[in-house]
């Protein structure tokens, strides 16, 4: 793989803060130390979404919102954006680690649907009166960072941290850098 120039979030995690994290002295730090071992080093990597306006109502009043979704396979949590990330929200990164783009974009539109309908129903199901859900593929592709935590000592398993949000992901967003990682 080569390097290459993305445009990417401005990360909200330090390398340092990355590694206090990973190596701080939490339960589901000391849990993944005796699970998997100790650590033994953090990586930046970074993950391809796709931008969509998407329109629709909440009782009579008519909202548009941006969503971002992973375009590797779709399963990792979406980003919500009031309007498009301004070039100071952006910054450009020169790396390798990044996961290419693999989801095709009928399949992307048919996940997003069901994954904004989602959240809208927990936002208030009896509020949803005549939905007329509209979906618009954005022209900006950017790049969400992670920090990778490696633990173990012969087998390494990859623990996740979200660079912007600043959080521990789940074992799906594990599975899909694992994934990667071996490929």
């Amino acid at each position: 793989m080569t390097a290459t120039y993305i445009q990417a979030l401005k990360p909200n995690v330090t390398p340092h803060e990355a590694l206090r994290t990973f190596s701080g002295s939490g339960l589901s730090t000391l849990y993944w130390k005796m699970r998997s071992g100790p650590l033994q080093r953090i990586a930046d990597a970074y993950v391809p979404y796709r931008l969509y306006r998407v329109h629709y109502n909440m009782g009579r009043v008519p909202h548009s919102t941006f969503f971002a979704m992973d375009a590797v396979d779709g399963s990792l949590d979406l980003f919500t954006f009031p309007q498009l990330p301004a070039a100071s929200d952006l910054v450009t990164i020169h790396t390798q680690n990044r996961i290419t783009p693999s989801l095709q974009a009928s399949a992307a539109e048919s996940a997003l649907r069901q994954k904004v309908l989602r959240v809208i129903f927990q936002q208030g199901f009896f509020k949803v009166r005549d939905l007329k859900l509209e979906i618009a593929p954005s022209p900006l592709e950017m790049h969400i960072p992670y920090w990778l935590g490696f633990y173990g000592r012969a087998f390494l398993r990859c623990r996740v941290l979200n660079a912007v949000r600043r959080r521990m992901e789940g074992a799906k967003a594990s599975a899909l850098f694992e994934s990667w990682l071996t490929a």
